[in-house]
């Protein structure tokens, strides 16, 4: 069997797996809303509000929000990392840019806004307290801010930013969002003063708000990236769970630790509950393509009577860089989807960011990967060619017994069996050794796709973002003229039409690589050039002489 042309195949087979994958994949879209200040309005229909958090039996039932919303005023927040957006309706954030994540490389003092509450993408967080027989200040409550611009000044490393409430009662409600300097992580703080004369009971929620429309099927162009909700609790561990999922079934998990997130392309929103808190992860379809995702607290806090007590949770609103989110909580770094191969992708990514530690440019750390990767599995190409070579020398007497037995498929078999038997040969000695390579080579395809790091990442002459096509094509032409090469130095089919499909195969590749980000097509090029060294050796080394055509 030549192990070249079955290396080829299972490739161009996974390659086609992937694109079928990239279509069935959801991606940011808009949405044919208008939003308010404070809450989407469907198009030809009332303005839609985000329901209050379900409930179990045990906790406070919960008025729904009204359709009639409150306009708040906007409280601007700088920090090293963030440029942030807070409105004193409800003390929520609504817009978030994130300074180090330019928009574009053509624009790199342009920062990624990852939250909006206006325009057709809406996405933004909301957080309240909700109770049994007392009014509390939820997303829509108005609160009182002190300023209306707050900035993290040189040698500080906490920005507090905080809104408070009067409410009946004698309650009173500091609602505080802190920032830190290098981290993405936003502490929001509640401080809730009891100055009645009756012990208060209080509970926490806080959500996500996204809009998302899947996008049409196409096949070139695509990032297969998944969009959409994820959840972790420290007895079913991670789940994903798309929108569309969500229309259907609504999200309903009680765990005591854990986080609810919306994933995207390279960055994660991830409310974090506090540590052992009893709670309910919720979702809701808002119709019009609008979906919510949060948690609830369950258990009580009491405030006695001229007491003050305070809730908490965390947000996390950042890039999916496994080194940050394993440092905010257990399962964060999970986020990081690399799929069903996270196993072996995670190992790699490892490795890659290693040597670009080394290197300090990512084009060069792929190379540098790819070549440990043909060293590492050089011993299971040597077998491979081995084995081809036992075979070719065997060739005559297995055309013989074609001859002998024609159709007689059983006897053929049996013999053919005695001669590998005799000759020491197994005949998927060549095929193993590249079947085990392939997991391999898509867990690096997902890491390449999946990684922030390459998003936007130069590497040198024309090639300004790894993480994007090639803007030229030449790459991609590189890639199909070294599968070219490989095909004219192999051993060749007998089978004159499987000689001309294997040499198709080398434009099939070229045209669909010409839209895969080039950090991929840089791996393929680099795996071709190695493979043709390689099977060169080789073939001089086991004597695998070409035939003549």
């Amino acid at each position: 069997m030549d192990n070249q042309r079955l290396f080829l195949i299972v490739i161009l087979s996974a390659i086609l797996l992937l694109i079928w994958q990239s279509w069935e994949k959801q991606h940011p879209a808009t949405t044919a809303s208008s939003v308010t200040a404070t809450r989407v309005t469907p198009a030809g229909a009332a303005p839609a509000t985000p329901p209050a958090p379900p409930t179990p039996s045990a906790a406070p039932a919960v008025k729904a929000a009204s359709a009639t919303q409150t306009s708040g005023s906007p409280v601007y927040v700088t920090t090293d990392l963030f440029k942030a957006e807070l409105t004193t309706s409800g003390a929520d954030l609504r817009r978030l840019y994130l300074k180090a994540y330019p928009v574009k490389v053509t624009e790199p003092h342009k920062p990624l806004e990852l939250m909006r509450n206006q325009g057709s993408y809406v996405f933004y967080v909301e957080s309240g307290l909700i109770g049994h027989s007392s009014q509390w200040p939820n997303h829509e409550t108005l609160y009182h801010a002190a300023a209306t611009h707050y900035a993290l000044a040189p040698g500080e490393d906490v920005l507090q930013i905080p809104f408070t409430w009067a409410g009946p009662h004698g309650l009173r409600v500091t609602k505080t969002y802190i920032f830190h300097r290098g981290s993405y992580v936003i502490d929001v703080r509640y401080a809730i003063t009891n100055g009645g004369t009756a012990t208060r009971d209080a509970y926490l929620y806080a959500q996500l708000l996204r809009s998302y429309i899947p996008p049409p099927h196409h096949l070139f162009g695509a990032k297969p990236s998944y969009v959409g909700a994820a959840v972790y609790t420290p007895s079913k561990k991670y789940r994903k769970i798309s929108f569309g999922d969500l229309k259907h079934k609504p999200l309903a998990i009680k765990s005591s630790g854990g986080w609810v997130a919306v994933l995207q392309q390279y960055f994660v929103s991830a409310w974090v509950p506090a540590r052992n808190a009893t709670t309910q992860f919720y979702s809701e379809n808002l119709g019009d393509h609008h979906y919510v995702v949060g948690y609830k607290t369950l258990t009580p806090t009491a405030i006695a009577p001229g007491a003050t007590a305070t809730l908490g949770a965390r947000l996390y609103a950042g890039p999916t860089n496994p080194t940050l989110l394993h440092k905010v909580t257990p399962g964060l770094d999970l986020a990081v989807d690399y799929g069903w191969l996270t196993f072996i992708a995670s190992p790699l990514y490892w490795l890659l960011s290693h040597i670009h530690n080394v290197v300090g440019n990512w084009g060069w750390a792929i190379i540098l990967l790819t070549v440990l990767i043909k060293l590492v599995f050089y011993p299971l190409s040597a077998t491979s060619y081995r084995s081809m070579a036992q075979l070719r020398r065997v060739q005559p007497k297995l055309a013989s017994l074609k001859e002998r037995y024609g159709d007689d498929r059983e006897k053929l078999n049996k013999a053919m069996m005695e001669i590998y038997k005799t000759e020491k040969i197994n005949p998927l000695g060549g095929c193993l050794p590249v079947v085990v390579q392939i997991p391999v080579f898509i867990a690096l395809y997902w890491v390449l796709l999946q990684s922030v790091a390459l998003r936007q990442a130069p590497f040198i002459f024309w090639i300004h973002d790894l993480s994007a096509k090639d803007p030229y094509f030449i790459l991609p032409v590189l890639m199909g003229a070294s599968m070219l090469i490989q095909q004219l130095i192999s051993p060749q089919m007998t089978d004159p039409l499987q000689r001309k499909v294997m040499l198709v195969m080398p434009v099939l590749f070229t045209f669909f690589f010409a839209f895969f980000p080039s950090g991929l097509v840089l791996y393929w090029v680099c795996q071709n050039i190695l493979s043709i060294a390689q099977q060169w050796w080789i073939m001089r080394r086991f004597n695998i002489a070409k035939p003549a055509k």
